[in-house]
């Protein structure tokens, strides 16, 4: 029976500091962070990022949010690509851009770096149009400016980041926030501001 006993508290020390290796690992591990939080395309994002001297990380939640890092994704309301623009959005994000090309849909489908073009232009529109309020910007890019700033003028929703729970009438837009902001902070821990 001792030498059971004995054999049992081994164990049992030796899967404490497993564990408590595995948690540490997993803590403080900047290598496992990334393969928690991978940041796809991660070149384009920073350059179209930069362009639009956004925060690439905060790019890169949108995106992981959106469709995460697929390509050709289209959603039931017709948003496409990895950033999910509507057609008619990113029609006119490139005519306020003037860009020598114009993309077809199918190639704002189906290509990472000019959705992250067009998306980064469009999301910087939004944080200009709602004078610097990403978290507005960010509701906005899921719901439409003209949902986001009709709650802002009645007052359904201050535009802040700790209401947006309990405000937002969107339940999508409610989650989609928390959601963006959740990775947007898991990013800066891992990657650095």
């Amino acid at each position: 029976m001792n030498k059971l006993m004995r054999i049992l508290r081994k164990k049992s020390v030796l899967l404490v500091l497993f564990l408590g290796f595995m948690f540490v690992l997993f803590v403080q591990s900047q290598w496992l962070g990334r393969w928690m939080y991978p940041i796809h395309y991660e070149d384009s994002i920073r350059e179209h990022a930069a362009k639009q001297d956004l925060d690439p990380l905060l790019v890169a939640a949108i995106i992981r949010v959106e469709t995460n890092y697929e390509i050709g994704r289209e959603s039931r309301k017709g948003a496409i690509g990895m950033m999910q623009l509507m057609p008619t959005t990113a029609d006119w994000a490139m005519k306020q851009m003037k860009l020598r090309k114009m993309w077809t849909v199918d190639e704002l489908r189906r290509e990472a770096d000019p959705n992250i073009q067009i998306g980064t232009w469009y999301l910087r529109s939004l944080i200009k149009q709602y004078d610097s309020n990403t978290v507005a910007a960010v509701a906005a890019y899921n719901a439409g400016p003209g949902n986001v700033s009709e709650w802002l003028r009645s007052n359904k929703w201050d535009g802040t980041l700790e209401s947006a729970k309990q405000q937002i009438p969107f339940n999508e837009t409610k989650l989609y926030v928390q959601r963006v902001f959740h990775y947007y902070e898991k990013y800066k821990r891992v990657y650095g501001t």
